[in-house]
């Protein structure tokens, strides 16, 4: 039976027979370099089988078959919140969301499982809804980047700098504290009024360019294709009853690539705001929504353990994309100076906030030892 709350591995267990022990893990499955789990995960036995029904038939199959299901049940309620009078309305905004989170469950499903489907049809599926997905995503980045970053800017701004963020070197004196927040103050305005204009320009773009790609031709084919999904799972042949060749150990896999993502990440007492080690934690962030989904898949539910890794990982990227943002208005040209100054400490705020978003992922991890690279 799935235990939806298992811990990271993605491998079921079963009850030993009355008299006998667990089997052991096999040889070799956390041998010497590779990433050790902590806690519960690390002394679950990976016995010898799985449950009796956990197939491609009863897992994989189901699974799809449900978020394509959802897809087609976001896109119906997109279709009636896009008319004219609810444009841009909060109900739009929900289908949206809903229908690149089923995007991306059927994505991610069809790149761990690969092997268990159709591997042309899977490949060319999935890398179409990662198209749109993409294309869904961008208005809604830009309209967070721009609430972010003004944000910042009015705590920034504001009577005192806040200490995190704009702690001055002790002995400093108060009249160079002041002229400094002047001059913030001054530049703020017209930064953040900058910031509004790029930003609403490129919301705009990608908005168009999203409603461009909801009534194409490629749309209405993968639209077909999810709804052919709904009905019917294109799975790989002689894949029936290989259940830990086409289910478990593509899960595992997907678990053991996250793990050593992680062990390589930069060490916390690595180089303060390395913009060079961000590609680094964006791809932890990926492989660890892989795993999630994987888990998803096998167990019947995400694990609860790693909500707060994940959701450290996005304000991560969100708070890089923001400073690249600020990066990218100081380079303007022929902007004033107290334009330029607010931005630049706009970019520092938002790279400090990279760094805590690290800080508070190293903190949240379930699996403490994986942090460190072998």
């Amino acid at each position: 039976m799935r235990r939806p709350d298992q811990q990271t591995t993605t491998r079921p267990t079963t009850d030993p027979a009355p008299g006998t022990t667990p089997d052991a893990p096999p040889d070799g499955a956390t041998g010497a370099g590779a990433p050790r789990l902590s806690g519960p995960a690390a002394s679950r036995p990976t016995g010898s089988g799985p449950t009796g029904d956990l197939t491609t038939e009863a897992v994989l199959a189901p699974y799809l078959r449900g978020q394509a299901a959802d897809f087609l049940r976001s896109l119906r309620l997109h279709h009636e919140h896009s008319a004219p009078a609810d444009a841009g309305g909060h109900d739009a905004a929900a289908a949206t969301r809903a229908l690149r989170r089923a995007a991306r469950r059927i994505s991610g499903s069809l790149h761990t499982f690969r092997a268990a489907l159709d591997p042309h049809w899977a490949d060319q599926l999935r890398a179409e809804l990662a198209w749109l997905s993409g294309i869904l995503a961008r208005e809604h980045a830009y309209a967070n980047r721009l609430t972010r970053l003004v944000e910042a800017l009015h705590q920034l701004s504001g009577p005192s700098l806040p200490a995190a963020r704009g702690a001055r070197a002790h002995g400093e004196s108060a009249a160079s504290d002041a002229q400094g927040r002047a001059a913030l103050g001054v530049g703020a305005a017209r930064a953040g009024a900058l910031l509004e204009r790029r930003l609403t320009l490129a919301r705009t773009r990608s908005h168009s360019a999203a409603l461009q790609a909801l009534g194409s031709s490629r749309f209405h084919a993968v639209a077909d294709a999810v709804a052919l999904l709904a009905s019917d799972v294109p799975l790989a042949p002689g894949t029936t009853g290989r259940t830990t060749e086409a289910l478990l150990e593509p899960a595992e896999r997907a678990e053991q690539r996250l793990l050593t993502a992680v062990a390589a990440l930069p060490p916390e007492d690595s180089e303060p705001y390395n913009e060079a080690q961000d590609a680094a934690w964006h791809q932890a962030r990926l492989l660890l929504r892989l795993h999630r989904y994987a888990h998803e898949v096998v167990l019947g539910a995400a694990d609860p353990a790693l909500a707060a890794p994940g959701h450290a990982l996005d304000l991560h990227r969100d708070a890089v994309e923001a400073a690249g943002a600020a990066a990218a208005a100081a380079r303007t040209p022929r902007i004033a100076p107290a334009t330029a100054y607010a931005l630049g400490v706009l970019h520092a705020d938002q790279r400090h906030e990279v760094e805590a978003a690290r800080a508070v992922f190293r903190e949240s991890w379930p699996y403490a030892t994986a942090l460190t690279a072998p």
